[in-house]
């Protein structure tokens, strides 16, 4: 157990030397003290992943190799001011369904063991009272968050199982298509919805289980809202009319989201938030789809950057145009952070200013710059997904 605290305490490097603003900038001191009173709760965060890939794949000594991402660790999440995390238990979803069940049940029981190991820090988190308890321990909350419901093998006794070993949120899709909902990379099997795809939104709403519409196709979107009798989340996504990728959502998925009460959380990655970027990776996405292990990434991106080279890198203002965009469309009480760190091996894959968790703060002070007050930020930080969970809880209570 000490050998994970030591693993997260050190996981790629230290916090030393990363922030992005000077010390003395007015803009970053407001923005570290907003988020000391309303510390970030953040979407979705592929630590797990990275922690299993430095073990290959062995779960069991998954805390006693050095993990090879270098965007998180416990110091860097303080750093950072995070009073919230949803750990993503994710899976390939060109994995076929029944044996993506071993891979997530697995990675369910790396984050127990990961936070079980250090109780001074991190806490298990099943709810929002869980949430706010954990903040004033002076914790990060640690919520588990599904991405890619091909992990369900179209069962709903394997959902309810996830929610009792501690899932609180549902990403329905992943790069493809699930049988019973579209997602926004995959063939269109359902048109958005399966019939079983409904039954599956009810009963999320039965449990309390926050739905994550991150990946689904506009349709699915569409089909969600109607359904759902609780508000949604997008764990990790950016603006279309931003940046045309076909992971964006339209300003017609942002609006539908907003109506339905849910919250729109914004990420950091390159090819969703730099229209460069997403042009240079164009020719990617048919090539990491099918990925199924890390290596088959690393391999894929290789061979790309040696055909294509290197793109411009995005930046913290390409971000910061992705989080006004939502808020003027979508409304200031429906957007939030999502940061989607997943342990990068490149620059490119990085946003400028943004590459590890310490780094929310210069975000922030971006937005103070551009006129947002405190009292927004402090919805964007935490104060709207955790009005979305309560509503959830609200929900399933009814």
């Amino acid at each position: 157990m000490k050998a994970i605290n030591t693993l997260l305490l050190l996981i790629i490097g230290m916090t030393a030397g990363t922030a992005i603003a000077e010390d003395g900038d007015p803009y970053l001191q407001k923005a570290r003290e907003i988020l000391a009173d309303s510390p970030i709760i953040d979407g979705h965060n592929d630590l797990p992943w990275v922690l299993r890939n430095a073990a290959d794949g062995d779960t069991e000594q998954a805390s006693i190799v050095d993990p090879s991402g270098p965007d998180t660790d416990l110091d860097r999440l303080e750093a950072g001011l995070v009073g919230a995390q949803i750990w993503s238990v994710y899976v390939p979803s060109a994995i076929e369904p029944v044996e993506s069940v071993r891979f997530q049940i697995e990675q369910i029981d790396l984050v127990h063991r990961m936070v079980k190991a250090n109780p001074d820090r991190l806490e298990i988190a099943l709810s929002v009272a869980d949430v706010e308890r954990a903040r004033e321990n002076g914790r990060v909350a640690s919520l588990i968050g599904i991405e890619g419901a091909h992990t369900i093998a179209n069962s709903l006794a394997m959902l309810r199982s996830y929610y009792a070993l501690g899932v609180r949120s549902v990403g329905l899709t992943h790069l493809h298509s699930t049988d019973w909902a579209d997602s926004a990379t995959g063939e269109r099997k359902s048109g958005g919805l399966s019939a079983f795809g409904e039954d599956a939104i009810r009963e999320m709403n039965r449990l309390g289980m926050m739905i994550d519409l991150a990946h689904t196709s506009a349709e699915t979107v569409d089909d969600v809202v109607a359904v759902s009798s609780a508000p949604v989340i997008v764990s990790h996504t950016a603006a279309t009319a931003v940046v045309p990728h076909e992971r964006n959502l339209t300003d017609a998925s942002l609006t539908a989201i907003a109506e339905n009460g849910g919250v729109i959380m914004v990420c950091f990655i390159p090819v969703f938030v730099s229209d460069v970027v997403r042009e240079w990776q164009e020719g990617m996405m048919p090539l990491i789809k099918e990925a199924k292990t890390e290596e088959d990434w690393i391999r894929i991106n290789e061979a790309y950057v040696a055909e294509h080279g290197t793109p411009d890198r995005a930046t913290i203002s390409d971000v910061a145009d992705h989080i006004d965009h939502i808020a003027r469309v979508a409304g200031i009480d429906h957007v939030g952070i999502g940061a989607d760190f997943y342990g990068a091996h490149n620059e490119y894959d990085l946003v400028q200013g943004l590459e590890d968790v310490s780094k929310y703060p210069a975000l922030f002070a971006e937005l103070l710059r551009r006129g947002w007050e405190a009292d927004d930020l402090k919805k964007l930080s935490r104060g709207n997904v955790l009005r979305v969970f309560a509503e959830v809880e609200k929900a399933a209570r009814n």
